[in-house]
């Protein structure tokens, strides 16, 4: 992918915004990336508007309050996928010429629900045998530490990278650290898992300005270059699946490095989808930061924070940032160009020149997802 820039970023607190609508979460982000942008809303040619639980024309119902009329908006439901879904649409827009600028958004407020386990498709078969999301991840995990050999400390250390990261990150929902013993003290909710090895419920918002290289140059901007952007669909395989081997992540990953002619080894910063401990884990070996068999090492020598190999999840995360599920996407694209300009404060990854942010989307029947999304961002 040539020629694509952000050029600007904003994005809300995390947190139970639940006076908000859904215009009141995404307004000011969408503003604070236009104004940072130096681009007035009339300068917005095409929306991509990211979000699971908006309701119909959400996209609308946003633009119009800033002015945004006439023009394409288009609605993205893609789970978790969603925001990341829509920053795919609007590269692969000004990659075809059709816009020169737009503006991506992603939003959710999940606090409508009052709280358990978010409404899945009880047509799904394996959701009507109870296969919520935590139940899921549970029986990953008990894999891992099964054929591993580890015991539950191990993830509760990605929760305590998780919370130490967003301690210095004020747009994360959780801000303080915690212990290893906290984490495994707190409330069982699948086990292994405990409650704060789970991404929180909360309500977000996050956008972004895409627009063409050469209208970057005309405005005097530099921004951050998108280097490749991929989406992959699942695949449904009867029988036995590996768990610990999400081949829908693998599969987009490598499409990723062939497309950014990068390594693994060359990423400054990952954001990945932690929406529980162990997924973390998983994903140090899907996306190639790590051999296979070496996630806990990678983990416990430091290699996965400030100061190792690649900082990963610098945000805290979805476990503290929080996972407003289509927010989040547009969020870790946020974070990402955040580092890549310099702007990351406290958090700021030094030297900050290739990022990478990775999301999935949902589980479906016979899928280990049903959407995968990654993206390589590069300082201009």
């Amino acid at each position: 992918m040539k020629g694509i820039r952000i050029l600007g970023a904003g994005m809300i607190p995390m947190g139970k915004h639940r006076e908000s609508s859904y215009p009141g979460l995404a307004v000011p982000a969408c503003l604070t990336a236009l104004h940072e942008a130096g681009i007035p809303s009339s300068a917005v040619e095409m929306v991509f508007c990211g979000h699971s639980f908006g309701g119909m024309l959400v996209g609308q119902r946003i633009g119009k309050v800033f002015g945004i009329g006439t023009i394409p908006v288009v609605n993205v439901d893609n789970a978790c996928s969603g925001g990341a879904s829509a920053l795919h649409l609007a590269c692969k827009a000004v990659e075809e010429g059709r816009a020169e600028v737009v503006l991506v958004m992603g939003v959710d407020k999940l606090t409508q629900f009052g709280g358990g386990t978010l409404p899945l498709v009880e047509e799904d078969p394996e959701v009507r045998r109870g296969m919520v999301m935590p139940a899921l991840y549970a029986m990953r995990a008990r894999r891992f530490l099964y054929e591993r050999g580890e015991t539950a400390s191990l993830l509760a250390e990605v929760s305590v990278k998780a919370r130490r990261h967003g301690a210095a990150n004020p747009f994360a929902q959780f801000r303080e650290e915690v212990t290893v013993e906290q984490v495994l003290d707190s409330r069982p909710i699948a086990d292994p898992l405990t409650l704060f090895q789970c991404c929180p419920t909360g309500d977000g918002a996050a956008a972004v300005v895409v627009t063409s290289e050469a209208f970057a140059r005309r405005a005097g901007a530099r921004g951050v270059s998108v280097r490749a952007s991929e989406l992959h669909s699942g695949k449904a395989t009867g029988g036995y699946r590996d768990m610990l081997r999400p081949e829908i992540t693998r599969h987009c990953v490598a499409d990723a490095y062939a497309a950014s002619g990068i390594e693994p080894g060359d990423l400054d910063v990952v954001e990945l989808h932690d929406a529980f401990t162990i997924a973390e884990l998983v994903y140090y070996e899907a996306l190639g930061l790590c051999a296979e068999g070496e996630a806990a090492a990678f983990l416990r020598e430091g290699r996965s924070t400030y100061g190792g190999d690649v900082v990963v999840n610098p945000s805290g995360g979805l476990l503290a940032k929080g996972h407003p599920v289509g927010a989040s996407g547009v969020a870790q694209a946020v974070e990402a160009y955040w580092h890549l300009t310099g702007q990351a404060g406290r958090r700021q990854v030094e030297d900050a020149r290739l990022a990478m942010i990775h999301v999935t989307g949902g589980g479906i029947a016979g899928m280990d997802h049903g959407a995968c999304t990654v993206h390589v961002l590069e300082a201009s």
